[in-house]
């Protein structure tokens, strides 16, 4: 066990190895197998109360771990995209303190601040153009 994994708390550790072994094309095939096994047994079962409870029981909790699962995975992965954009802003020397705790910020400021960044995007795309045509 490498040193990060010792320093991981054990919910951090499960959610990383359940989302990367989960996330891969085979299990989506075994769910699909299981279900695909599930609906011809209901011919056989006389489609009973108890084969519907078996899919449906089946189904919810597989869902209500795998939320959080998944969340736990995309906050981690988003702080992680933060802490890289901060660091590579503070290595650039851009010290704009909106963009620095914009994931603190409201949708509505979220967009606003977008469309002013892109604003500045395109007259500096634009500036630029203009002096390659000059050369």
């Amino acid at each position: 066990m490498s040193k990060q994994e010792k320093e991981q708390d054990f919910f951090t550790r499960f959610a990383s190895h359940a989302s990367s072994l989960l996330g891969r094309p085979w299990i989506f095939s075994a769910a699909l197998v299981v279900l695909i096994l599930w609906a011809i047994s209901g011919p056989l079962l006389g489609f009973s109360d108890t084969w519907q409870l078996i899919i449906n029981t089946s189904t919810t909790i597989i869902t209500f771990l795998m939320v959080f699962i998944i969340q736990n995975t995309q906050n981690r992965d988003s702080l992680a995209i933060n802490i890289k954009l901060d660091t590579i802003m503070e290595k650039l020397g851009i010290s704009d303190d909106e963009l620095l705790e914009a994931e603190d910020e409201s949708d509505k400021k979220l967009e606003v601040e977008k469309k002013r960044v892109q604003k500045k995007g395109n007259a500096s795309k634009q500036s630029s153009s203009k002096r390659n045509k000059k050369k």
